[in-house]
């Protein structure tokens, strides 16, 4: 039990520590936690490409059944936005899902979604934690009982309806037809399910990677620059037909585009364009990680709108969200979600609302607009090792050591939300926090160009090193 710890998204470990004892754990656990909270309804259990992942999945199953509950589960692996969606459409005690996201393929992990659909908040994570326990199942008479079920079509439905009240109002049909799309599934569970969205509002989507591959083509189902160069290549090939790219992470919960002009579009550019789409119809606050671009703020300010900041992890946008009823909420890492959907990153809707604002507007001319209006931002981060036992004490150490300038720069103000983010007299800043995920610290940093990005990260790695 003591292997097993609740990071900034459930539990994720290598195969050697997560193994099949250990989920039945965390399945006694959550399903002790349910019945605690009085909560009977039926519980719904996801899962990804993994070769391990059904296997999982199952182990969950006999488990939370045991324990009185009926069980929930899709015919293969689907997306993680799918289970939190059959949560709040089904009105479920809650779900599990059986995930390593874009963790490479040996790993796995194992997440709870509580029952509004939303990422667990700590409370709730320690909570189940506090319940750690050997599989304590009841008389047989009082199992549960497992089926499959279909999370595709009634997550496709509500898709279709929000994205479409938001392109042009309740009753307007949503018709992408003239539109093709490189859609890139590295493998993992948005095939056959993001690329079919796609198509039912007639987009022509030419795939790649959407065999299933529980190895992921030798690498992990990350769609960051360095792992989307296929999809880049064909977008930016003037020879070509598709017009945009799209990419989903291994359990399709985060999103990646690719432009004509860019190849890969930076996640806080896509964020900048989406909130900018979505006030073109609608007004509301934005809510943003503390390492996601200002731009969403000089926006924000040009609409009289709010921005709210919040830690790094999706379970504080989520939060947000509710707490400030907000149009969109989102982090550079490329996950979102908007008012009138799950409040759980969805790789899968954003994608259908990606190509519906490329149709209205390119999305390099809608970026190009807003750089021009708001001014040039370029962002990058770096990762220091650092092991999780000395995270803690790193970060005490560096609050002895905070300088008054950064990279000649006066420092004008630090905030604490998350690590530390230093905000610089050009309206530049620099953040270090710890991972959630890996035995790292991030350093992150933004500016108005690549030779003051370059600076920044090279002081704040400077100022780190001899402390880890």
């Amino acid at each position: 039990m003591d292997a097993i710890t609740f990071g900034t998204d459930g539990w994720r470990a290598t195969l050697e520590e997560f193994t099949a004892p250990r989920v039945r754990i965390v399945g006694q656990a959550v399903a002790s936690y349910l019945s605690d909270e009085g909560l009977e309804g039926p519980v719904v259990v996801g899962y990804d490409a993994r070769e391990t992942s059904r296997g999982f999945a199952e182990e969950l199953t006999r488990v939370v059944c045991a324990n009185g509950f009926d069980v929930l589960i899709p015919e293969r692996d689907r997306p993680t936005p799918l289970v939190a969606h059959a949560i709040v459409d089904r009105d479920l005690a809650g779900g599990l899902v059986i995930t390593a996201s874009h963790n490479p393929p040996e790993y796995n992990g194992v997440k709870f979604i509580p029952n509004d659909g939303a990422p667990a908040l700590p409370a709730v994570t320690e909570a189940i934690a506090d319940r750690l326990a050997e599989p304590d199942p009841r008389p047989e008479s009082e199992h549960g009982t497992a089926r499959e079920i279909d999370l595709v079509t009634p997550h496709a439905d509500a898709a279709v309806d929000l994205a479409a009240s938001i392109t042009g109002g309740e009753d307007r049909d949503l018709d992408l037809s003239g539109l093709t799309v490189a859609y890139d599934a590295m493998h993992g569970s948005g095939r056959g399910t993001t690329d079919a969205l796609l198509e039912r509002v007639g987009v022509s989507v030419d795939r790649l990677r959407c065999v299933r591959d529980p190895e992921f083509g030798g690498g992990a189902p990350e769609p960051g620059e360095q792992h989307l160069g296929e999809l880049a290549a064909l977008v930016t090939d003037p020879e070509t037909e598709p017009e945009l790219g799209i990419a989903n992470d291994g359990d399709a919960d985060r999103i990646a585009a690719v432009t004509p002009e860019r190849g890969f579009l930076d996640e806080n550019l896509f964020f900048a364009a989406l909130y900018d789409y979505l006030l073109e119809g609608d007004s509301g606050a934005v809510i943003r990680s503390v390492s996601t671009t200002y731009l969403l703020d000089r926006i924000a300010e040009s609409h009289g709108e709010r921005v709210h900041e919040v830690p790094v992890g999706f379970k504080w946008i989520a939060e947000a969200m509710a707490d400030h009823d907000a149009l969109v909420g989102g982090e550079e890492s490329g996950g979102f979600t908007v008012r009138g959907h799950v409040r759980e990153k969805d790789g899968v809707f954003v994608a259908l609302l990606a190509a519906a604002m490329h149709a209205e507007e390119p999305l390099d001319d809608r970026v190009d607009r807003l750089l021009a209006e708001h001014g040039a931002v370029v962002q990058d981060k770096r990762s220091l090792a650092c092991p999780d036992h000395e995270k803690a004490r790193v970060l005490e150490d560096l609050g002895d050591e905070i300088p008054d300038s950064v990279a000649g720069t006066p420092v004008e103000s630090v905030t604490t939300a998350d690590g530390f983010k230093l905000q610089l007299a050009d309206g530049s800043w620099l953040l270090v926090r710890p991972s959630g995920t890996e035995p790292a610290l991030r350093v992150y940093a933004e500016a108005s160009d690549r030779d003051r990005i370059d600076s920044l990260l090279e002081a704040g790695t400077e100022l780190l090193e001899p402390l880890v």
